[in-house]
């Protein structure tokens, strides 16, 4: 196995990218071979940019941004993974286009349990927030850890739901692990650096531009089993990550919406093309057999018990403020005496325990008793 140091400095080479490391890799028959070649052993590699190979020219250079890359992210109590480090995810080896380093933060050996991807709309409904979350809340039950990539909507639910049963989830992101995007998601985020794994293939002060994202999602759909589609339009960025699921012989699973929903008109196709339609965990568990880990339904018929919070007490007293009837946000922030952003952390929180439905008109009503 070669040295970290190397995965790291060639990584880091301006215009290389994961085909020009890759090729460099297979012709120098590893990465130290790469940084010990000569420029004129490396201009035969056919393929490379006149960027890279000016990148190479100063391997002094190549390697100090590789050890001062290694001590940023130890200084975080992160670390680098490489392609052909055993811990590396061996689902995510197979694919096409394998990043030849991940950087990852958190709980590490979430890498080799059974992975599954719950995808959606950022801008979900109230029903796909409550069907991820339940979802994920199931699967993590059972021992499935469930990936996403920490956007608004489903993402941050599918996250929250596993989580919410101390199981293991796994944020892909589209930028470095010490770039919180979005920002409304900081709180989970935080969460999941503590009690799952965070995982990039861009290294730290990576910036969040659009063009990471369809790349950050071949990473979701190739360290998983499965992909689950809730709530996503016919052109949207879930789907990509289902087709590319399907181009690496994954499997792919849909929840089905309302027929009229162009938020669900996505989920609609895939069932169309042969997706398997989903309606609880189980329809998932009974297709993962061979996944490490699973443990199909709940012991001795006990319920999942959500895990624990110190907000408790502070959220059920304003949960004791919202009536069944819907009421405006603005009138419950006035009467709870919160900021909006705390509100708007409890009512997520409400909304995935199934305790009060978000409404049209930026209302809330209450819909479940308490515990």
């Amino acid at each position: 196995m070669a040295d970290i140091l190397d995965w790291v400095s060639l990584s880091l080479v301006p215009g290389l990218g994961v085909t020009g490391q890759r090729r460099l890799v297979d012709f120098f028959d590893g990465p130290d071979g790469v940084l010990l070649s000569s420029a004129k052993e490396r201009a035969r590699v056919p393929g490379l940019r006149a960027e890279a190979l000016l990148g190479l020219s100063d391997m002094g250079a190549v390697r100090d941004r590789g050890e001062k890359e290694l001590e940023r992210l130890a200084g975080l109590g992160a670390q680098a993974i490489s392609l052909d480090d055993p811990d590396y995810p061996s689902l995510l080896r197979q694919i096409n286009a394998p990043p030849p380093v991940l950087y990852v933060q958190g709980r590490s050996e979430i890498l080799g349990t059974c992975c599954l991807a719950i995808v959606g709309s950022r801008a979900a409904t109230s029903y796909g927030h409550r069907i991820a979350s339940t979802l994920a809340r199931d699967l993590a039950a059972q021992g499935v850890t469930v990936v996403s990539g920490l956007a608004l909507g489903i993402d941050g639910c599918a996250h929250a739901g596993a989580l919410s049963v101390s199981g293991g989830t796994v944020a892909v992101l589209g930028c470095g692990l010490d770039v919180v995007y979005p920002r409304q998601n900081h709180s989970l985020y935080e969460q999941i650096r503590e009690s799952g794994l965070l995982v990039t293939e861009y290294p730290l002060g990576t910036r969040p531009e659009a063009f990471r994202f369809p790349a950050r999602n071949r990473i979701i759909a190739g360290m998983s089993y499965g992909v689950v589609v809730v709530e996503a339009a016919r052109k949207s960025g879930s789907l990509i990550t289902a087709v590319l699921a399907l181009d690496e012989g994954r499997d792919v699973f849909a929840v089905p919406g309302q027929v009229d929903s162009f938020k669900s008109a996505g989920a609609h196709w895939l069932l169309q093309q042969g997706a398997k339609l989903v309606l609880c965990a189980e329809d998932i568990i009974e297709e993962l057999p061979l996944c490490p880990g699973i443990e199909s339904g709940k012991k001795d018929g006990a319920e999942v018990t959500p895990r624990p919070s110190a907000l408790d007490s502070e959220i059920l007293v304003l949960l004791e403020k919202i009536d069944p009837y819907s009421m405006k946000r603005d009138s419950l922030i006035a009467s709870s005496g919160l900021t909006p952003g705390r509100v708007a952390e409890f009512l997520l929180l409400l909304e995935l325990e199934g305790l009060v439905e978000m409404l049209p008109g930026d209302e809330v009503r209450r819909v479940g008793q308490k515990s």
